[in-house]
């Protein structure tokens, strides 16, 4: 089942978001350039692990719902994803974190003690998002690289501090049975992120991962544990008296912290990714909610209204909210596009976005109004991730690749499934009713590659022609190419090569033939 959308080709814009992901991926370990956020180390909603999450959740739903066929285009950047958040750097926080002592846990610190495993206990703000990662890939490549044992693996060693090397062995199925009984022991109330804090946002990249481990394994956790949840949050419910979604639950009083004060990235957070498996309650609320945080401007572009940071502590807060960016996520998965256009528009306008390697992004910017009192406030959160995500998600995007799974014969359809890191793909459909992989190829003439297109699972549906801009450039049969074009095509083992030359761009179709392999 393919989306509307991937009969649509990406736009410049996106195309842009998608290579700004691909170019961050590729940076050298531990280089996080365009990435550090005004928080101290990595505690907050603007860290390294919300960052590379949420790149390979705009690149899970472009690629189910706009690319299909390509997951060529994808594959190799979640791989480094991935990678990146096995690293030290984003996940040592813990160590600290664990420990509590914030307003939240102080009264309990007593009982606490440094952690060193970043997914032992508690600390689902990044667990969660390691086993969803995971589970995707799985699901989207149907390949079981993360589930070999000790594939995801966390470890940690310095010749200056620290003792004995530290390592925690896991895979995606071993990781995703640890959250589940975490999840289970909670009374499905939720995992804590900080010790004694359950934040209903951070449970739900879990129930993601579950869900994904369903398909991919069989079996009914995900719908286990959202009906349990349910029924657990139902003495509590979700919505304070205002409206607005509740912030938190303290795990041991089970209060709830409500969100009096309206911040944006609350409701937005909860909202987007809330919306997968509780789509009519999510969308029940949404028109009032997001009444209190539009902020209209000049010629249609939106705003957002923010309140003011209180203190703790004494202290003033300086962290990554990302209020504008999750507003802007979270409107792009209920399908409000005039909204998501007012503020795309006002991003576009007042955000300073920026081309670097053929990839878009917004800068880093702290201040929050120009002179004329204009909002330009960019985290990198928002900058390098959300405001790409809404702009390539679709209306509902979460809610369809949570229900509506691809059938297995998805993953025997001709596809994409390598380019050179010099070629974008903007459209990439397999039509079955008419035995056709339509995609459409730019070689870029801004970055070095080597213009390889590869084409995998076409050799055996019989003989079949390639056109581009309706000019046949090849045809073959087995491992016989006869080449019309100016692309060179050839046969390396069972797939099918396009050498695509300097300022190639065209839109193309590989189409089949009836042959042996189909008439059995």
């Amino acid at each position: 089942m393919s989306s509307r959308y991937a009969f649509e080709s990406l736009d410049k814009l996106q195309i842009g978001h998608i290579r700004h992901f691909d170019n961050l991926s590729r940076q050298p370990p531990n280089q996080w350039k365009l990435m550090k956020g005004k928080g101290y180390g990595q505690e907050d909603f603007g860290g390294f692990r919300f960052q590379l999450a949420y790149m390979a959740y705009a690149l899970a739903l472009t690629h189910r719902h706009r690319l299909p066929a390509a997951p060529g285009v994808f594959k190799p950047v979640f791989e480094r994803l991935i990678e990146k958040m096995l690293l030290p750097e984003v996940w040592m926080y813990w160590r600290d974190v664990s420990r509590g002592g914030s307003i939240f846990n102080a009264h309990l610190a007593a009982n606490y003690r440094e952690e060193w495993n970043p997914v032992g206990r508690d600390n689902i703000m990044y667990s969660a998002y390691v086993q969803s990662m995971a589970l995707l890939y799985g699901y989207l490549f149907n390949d079981a690289r993360y589930a070999q044992p000790a594939a995801l693996t966390f470890r940690f060693w310095s010749y200056f501090w620290g003792g004995e090397a530290k390592c925690f062995e896991y895979d995606q199925n071993s990781l995703n049975d640890h959250i589940y009984w975490q999840m289970v022991e909670s009374g499905y109330l939720g995992v804590a992120c900080e010790p004694n804090c359950v934040f209903q946002i951070c449970n739900q990249p879990a129930i993601l991962g579950f869900r994904m481990h369903d398909l991919i394994n069989g079996g009914s956790i995900a719908e286990e544990v959202t009906r349990s949840y349910e029924q657990a949050w139902k003495d509590f419910g979700r919505i304070g008296d205002n409206g607005h979604y509740h912030i938190m639950m303290a795990q041991d009083t089970k209060a709830v912290r409500q969100n009096i004060g309206k911040a944006p990235w609350v409701d937005a957070w909860t909202g987007a990714l809330l919306n997968m498996w509780n789509r009519d309650f999510v969308h029940a609320h949404y028109p009032r909610q997001i009444r209190d945080f539009l902020k209209p401007g000049v010629d249609g572009a939106l705003s957002i209204n923010v309140p003011a940071r209180p203190e703790v502590m004494g202290q003033r807060i300086v962290t990554d909210d990302c209020d504008f960016g999750w507003i802007t996520a979270w409107v792009s998965e209920m399908g409000d596009a005039e909204t998501l256009r007012g503020l795309l528009a006002h991003a576009d306008r007042y955000m300073a976005p920026a081309w670097l390697d053929g990839g878009l992004y917004y800068p880093r910017n702290d201040l929050v109004e120009n002179a004329e009192g204009v909002r330009t406030l960019v985290e990198p959160m928002s900058g390098n991730v959300l405001l790409g995500y809404a702009r390539l998600n679709i209306p509902d995007g979460l809610w369809h690749l949570y229900n509506e799974p691809w059938e297995p014969a998805h993953f025997e359809e001709p596809a994409i499934v390598a380019v050179g890191s010099d070629v974008d793909i903007s459209r990439a459909i397999f039509d079955p009713e008419n035995n056709r992989l339509n995609f459409a190829v730019e070689r870029r003439r801004d970055v070095s590659g080597d213009g390889i297109v590869r084409i995998a699972r076409a050799l055996a549906r019989g003989p079949w022609s390639l056109a581009c801009d309706g000019a046949e450039f090849a045809r073959g049969s087995g491992t016989n190419v006869q080449i019309a074009g100016a692309v060179q095509v050839e046969i390396d083992g069972a797939d099918v090569v396009l050498h695509c030359p300097e300022r190639f761009a065209h839109s193309c179709v590989m189409a089949f033939e009836p042959g042996e392999q189909d008439s059995k």
